[in-house]
């Protein structure tokens, strides 16, 4: 059993934010996975299905980007699912838009959602799929940047969804490196 979590911050107001791209992106493998309801539990939104064949419980914390290792530790303790089996959607400035990269382990590089995982965990042994949304261009403007919507010209944002969500039965078979190449190949001009 596998746990994909999409980082972000409940409520209306942060529904369209750069910041909540990972809550976007397991909503995406929800509707094109057939996943049950989403349902309250763990001081979250979980939702189950299965991909590529594989039984995976998707997790939206609802406590704050900030506080995310306190729903995400309690529903991975309870199906008992270890770090390795933990995989994090989250936004990531150093990419550019619409880029993904996949990798296990590794620091927060100053995303809190990240650092609050690790340190429920005790470990960052846990995978993070980057979903790139670009650097604002100066460190003053990054808080901005990533609590600001993505506005009428971010029209990779759903292109990338759908890729993310078709390519997903990939990272369920334990094949990251297909996972970008299909997200690439999906998601570059025609």
């Amino acid at each position: 059993m596998l746990l994909w979590v999409g980082l972000g911050n409940p409520g209306r107001e942060h529904a369209r934010q750069r910041h909540n791209i990972g809550f976007l992106a397991v909503d995406a493998i929800a509707r094109r996975h057939g996943f049950g309801p989403w349902r309250s539990r763990f001081k979250g939104e979980v939702a189950d299905g299965t991909v590529g064949g594989q039984r995976v419980t998707l997790l939206k914390p609802q406590t704050y980007m900030n506080d995310s290792g306190n729903s995400v530790q309690p529903a991975a303790a309870f199906h008992k699912i270890s770090p390795a089996d933990v995989w994090a959607f989250h936004d990531e400035l150093d990419l550019a838009p619409g880029k993904v990269r996949v990798k296990k382990g590794g620091g927060a590089a100053g995303h809190n959602g990240l650092r609050d995982m690790q340190r429920a965990f005790g470990s960052p042994d846990f995978w993070r799929v980057r979903l790139g949304i670009g650097h604002p261009g100066h460190k003053d403007r990054v808080h901005g940047h990533v609590l600001g919507d993505f506005s009428k010209v971010d029209t990779w944002v759903p292109e990338l969804l759908d890729a993310v969500a078709d390519a997903a039965p990939l990272l369920a078979t334990g094949k990251p490196e297909d996972f970008m190449t299909r997200v690439a190949l999906l998601t570059q001009p025609a």
